[in-house]
């Protein structure tokens, strides 16, 4: 009997700990609440609101910095364009870059489809609301990437991996016209680079010719040519280049010309054989909508030409 009381004892005493012990420990909500606290607070956020639609339950943080229209918010059902930052909060995985990369331009309700987190969605869709509206979204865990994480290596890789349970704070602008972002992003490049002597053609790509040509038969769209050149982003990042031991031939006759991008077709006519100019394109005269391999949609590019020999 006295062995069965004991046993008893043990058996109470073991279940008392365990309630206790779950009493204590924070579920994932509590947990998300605790680190993005922490995280205005260590980074001195002042600002921040907690999104309340629909009862106060997403637990996403936000902030806006400029708003946009206040005329017909946006559904799920409309396409949306925006550039964003990411920055995971322990600082190990930072995408800082909306120049090159981190652009999206499809159908709100698809975000979450197209690998964004379900919180970025929520957020377009319940707090920014209007095109041309900038803010600032702090994502909990459970509608970012959750436990799992993101990207490849291990969960302690630098920009390669979000680890699991990680607060996301991401800047996000979601623009309501193209060729105004981009005509903005242009003169921000210019101005940042110090580039004067430009001149904006009235389609709206800007040129500077830096060495005039010495030949005097022109670049037709008829005709071919031959070129070293190269590509890059706005952040001086190079796609593609032609050295001059490798001049590239192009031909705008029709063989092969729609293949080239129509900032090249269109701003390359009229140059003669020794011509050294440069084009920075809006995205719609480069790779536009659908981008094209290691190029995302609406990215403006920047080409530098010297034209070698031109048979028309």
């Amino acid at each position: 009997m006295r062995k069965i009381t004991f046993a008893l004892v043990l058996l109470i005493s073991a279940g008392l700990l365990s309630c206790h012990k779950t009493a204590n420990d924070p579920n994932i909500t509590q947990f998300d609440e605790t680190n993005i606290q922490n995280y205005i607070k260590a980074n001195g956020l002042t600002g921040m609101k907690r999104d309340t639609t629909d009862g106060d339950t997403t637990g996403i943080y936000y902030q806006i910095l400029s708003q946009g229209a206040t005329t017909t918010p946006l559904s799920y059902s409309d396409t949306v364009k925006y550039v964003f930052t990411l920055s995971s909060f322990d600082g190990k995985y930072n995408s800082l870059d909306s120049l090159t990369a981190n652009h999206y331009d499809s159908f709100l309700g698809h975000i979450n489809q197209n690998g964004y987190p379900k919180g970025l969605q929520i957020a377009i869709h319940n707090l920014i609301k209007y095109r041309g509206t900038r803010a600032r979204i702090l994502i909990p865990s459970r509608l970012a990437y959750g436990i799992g994480g993101y990207g490849t290596g291990s969960a302690s890789n630098v920009n390669t991996r979000i680890a699991g349970n990680q607060c996301l704070d991401y800047y996000i602008n979601v623009y309501s016209d193209q060729n105004l972002y981009d005509d903005q992003v242009i003169k921000n490049y210019m101005a940042t680079n110090s580039m004067t002597g430009y001149t904006k053609s009235p389609g709206g790509y800007y040129y500077k010719v830096s060495v005039p040509g010495t030949g005097t038969n022109p670049i037709t769209q008829y005709g071919a040519f031959t070129t070293t050149y190269t590509g890059q982003f706005f952040n001086g990042t190079q796609f593609d280049v032609a050295s001059a031991t490798t001049a590239t031939s192009f031909d705008f006759s029709g063989n092969g010309g729609s293949s080239y991008v129509a900032g090249v077709t269109q701003g390359l006519v009229g140059y003669t054989a020794g011509t050294a100019v440069t084009l920075l394109l809006p995205s719609r005269y480069g790779y536009g909508r659908t981008g094209n391999t290691g190029i995302a949609v609406n990215v403006c590019l920047r080409f530098d030409f010297t034209i070698a020999t031109i048979t028309n």
